[in-house]
């Protein structure tokens, strides 16, 4: 039997450590190619599994090609992803004719110009940044984008020139801010909105705020954005406040990512409530917002409100009852 074979399988079945997916797929390429490689063919194997590059290519086919093609060939029709040419009923002959003059088209247009040149706008915008700038920029981020918030674990993040390298940005750490694919992908090179500043928002705090400084001794559960601690006072037992750690006055002040993290904490809450108390059997979800509406600490909460058969006389309407003649009808 083969050392190599033998040293392979045992490397691949037994000690190979994974942290991402390049190592299996550059040793596929070799096995696959007698042992020879080119870093050109390694590359393209991991772009095979690269989502990014995919989801931004499939975006360009939208705005681009198709938008232009189908001015021109109102036979192109779109339908979300799927492409179609109505009426298509070419032999293979004319199938062939047709591919051949494409290609000569674009090798005239690429010699024309110089492929470097055709790409230089993606060379400029994503060029290689060094994994331990990538790193340092991630972790600054804290894995989230820097714009809408979105966490890593949930869509690629992509470190993006705030001043574009076309423009004369460098690559100094100060130039660099992490954003996720749609977001980076929107911005592309003619902006250089500094989004960082909204990322540092999230740790707004006002000294004055008692939710600001609220004890971690009554903090029941947590997340990175938001916390839940039981009502001061409760309008039934376990009444449960669910708060932003960002200090802002109310619900429409949250950023996405902040409300889905007050929801994750509802979920969660009111899943332990229903484990912990078996005579629980509903839940009122409210938030006030503004003096009018009965807000009477300015800094955003949620109350959750355990339910139990006979807490109330009538609970028909429900929230409704906040303007009191209003709750029956």
């Amino acid at each position: 039997m083969s050392k190599i074979y033998s040293s392979l399988k045992s490397f691949i079945s037994k000690k190979m450590r994974m942290s991402h997916i390049y190592q299996p797929l550059m040793l596929i390429e070799l096995i696959k190619n007698g042992g020879k490689s080119t870093g050109r063919k390694i590359a393209k194997s991991f772009l095979d599994y690269d989502e990014t590059q995919i989801e931004y290519y499939q975006n360009i086919t939208k705005q681009m090609p198709f938008k232009f093609l189908s001015k021109h060939l109102k036979e192109i029709k779109r339908d979300k992803e799927n492409y179609t040419f109505e009426g298509f009923d070419l032999i293979e002959s004319q199938k062939q004719e047709l591919i051949e003059l494409c290609k000569e088209r674009l090798e005239k247009y690429i010699n024309k110009r110089g492929i470097d040149n055709i790409l230089q706008h993606r060379k400029k915008s994503s060029g290689y940044i060094s994994g331990s700038i990538r790193y340092e920029v991630l972790k600054q981020a804290k894995r989230r984008c820097e714009l809408c918030g979105i966490s890593a674990n949930e869509k690629a993040l992509e470190v993006d020139h705030i001043i574009p390298r076309e423009n004369g940005g460098s690559d100094e750490m100060t130039n660099f801010q992490a954003l996720c694919y749609s977001c980076n992908s929107m911005k592309r090179n003619k902006d250089n909105t500094d989004f960082r500043k909204v990322l540092d928002s999230y740790n707004d705090r006002d000294k004055e705020c008692i939710f600001c400084n609220i004890s971690k001794n009554r903090i029941v559960k947590e997340n990175e954005l938001a916390f839940v601690i039981e009502d001061n006072y409760p309008v039934t037992k376990n009444h449960s406040l669910i708060i932003s750690k960002r200090h802002c006055l109310n619900y429409f002040d949250l950023y996405q990512p902040e409300i889905n993290a007050c929801n994750q904490l509802i979920f969660e809450t009111r899943e332990q409530l229903l484990k912990k108390d078996k005579s629980i059997e509903g839940f009122n979800i409210g938030n006030n917002s503004g003096k009018v509406a009965g807000q009477t600490i300015n800094h955003c909460h949620i109350h959750l409100i355990p339910r139990r058969k006979g807490d109330t006389e009538n609970p028909t309407g429900g929230v409704r009852g906040v303007i009191k003649n209003k709750q029956s009808y």
